[in-house]
């Protein structure tokens, strides 16, 4: 058998973005997340699969003795001259046996950056120059924090860029990178605090998910900064609805809503994956605010898959897989 980092090297020669190392009855199954899909990798021994959990807990500062409760750790690892994060989650079945998921985050210069629909990504940058608050939803690994990322990093080294995120997914020199910790007292709303007292002119916000960070997002952006988030909702409309939902009154929505945008990472017949978005501006939420337009996907969405369909970038498979966001 192969060392454990020889093991790892090999996982992520592949390129995945997620590693499962699940326990069955005789043997642990390790698979591989990749441009949206599960596919298995290896099969090893349970006494190998556990040894394994083990050392890349060790490595993550995990409890290696604890194999019940969940836990949480990362690390990084250097694969061919690049420092790869490394996230790791793990939890034992009912029966005692340990799992283990990592989640690879790699250097921004090594990712695939590539719209379905070009103009979009001239879109987002138009949206960018006007101010105000850019959010942005869409499930896990749809390339949100990417998306960002490249956008805040075309204004450095002009402006101030500061990130607050739980944890920093992407490490990027040319920003201020905060990290939240709550066992310290660092929750959104508190470094939110602190970075308008650092005076940055760009505010990176890894997730808006509770009423005092969002407050704080707004206000952030009512006061001049270019503010980009990510928020859970299920389309570029629900947006809004979340934000109302967060004690956010649609006066102060209207002032400072720049734009939002729902992505996916939609997989192509080349095998390559391509950023898709529903855009939305502010003069297109005024229904929303209104009550009279229920959350749903644009128009735009359905004819920008039909239109890669015609242009043989992506099955009727894939178009009818993903016409509902």
């Amino acid at each position: 058998m192969p060392s454990f980092e020889e093991e790892l090297a090999g996982v992520i020669r592949k390129q995945p973005s997620d590693l499962y190392i699940l326990p069955h009855d005789r043997y642990y199954q390790l698979s591989l997340a990749i441009k949206g899909n599960l596919f298995p990798f290896k099969q090893v021994t349970r006494d190998y699969g556990q040894r394994f959990i083990s050392y890349l807990k060790y490595c993550a500062n995990m409890a290696v003795s604890e194999h019940r409760r969940p836990q949480l750790g990362a690390f990084k690892f250097t694969y061919a001259h690049q420092k790869i994060n490394l996230r790791l989650s793990s939890v034992g079945d009912y029966q005692g046996r340990e799992s283990l998921v990592i989640r690879f985050i790699y250097p921004l210069n090594d990712i695939s950056f590539n719209f379905l629909v070009p103009h979009q990504w001239d879109t987002l940058q138009e949206y960018r120059q006007q101010r105000g608050l850019i959010l942005f939803a869409g499930p896990m690994g749809a390339g949100k924090t990417t998306t960002m990322y490249q956008l805040a990093r075309q204004l450095l080294p002009k402006q101030v860029v500061l990130t607050i995120e739980d944890p920093v997914e992407i490490d990027h020199p040319g920003f201020i990178q905060l990290q939240v910790n709550e066992l310290a007292g660092m929750d959104y709303e508190s470094l939110l605090k602190l970075g308008l007292r650092h005076r940055p002119d760009v505010f990176i916000i890894g997730e808006i998910r509770d009423s005092q960070t969002a407050a704080m997002s707004v206000q952030a952006a009512l006061s001049g900064h270019l503010v980009l988030g990510t928020i859970h909702a299920r389309n570029a409309y629900g947006v809004v609805s979340r934000l109302q939902q967060l004690g956010i009154d649609s006066y102060y929505l209207q002032q400072v809503l720049t734009a939002v945008s729902y992505q996916r990472l939609i997989p192509l017949v080349n095998g390559q994956q391509a950023v898709l978005c529903d855009l939305l501006n502010r003069h297109q939420f005024s229904d929303l605010f209104s009550g009279t337009k229920k959350g749903e996907m644009s128009d735009e969405w359905a004819k920008d898959l039909q239109q890669a369909v015609e242009n043989g970038k992506i099955t009727e498979n894939t178009a009818r897989q993903y016409q509902q966001g």
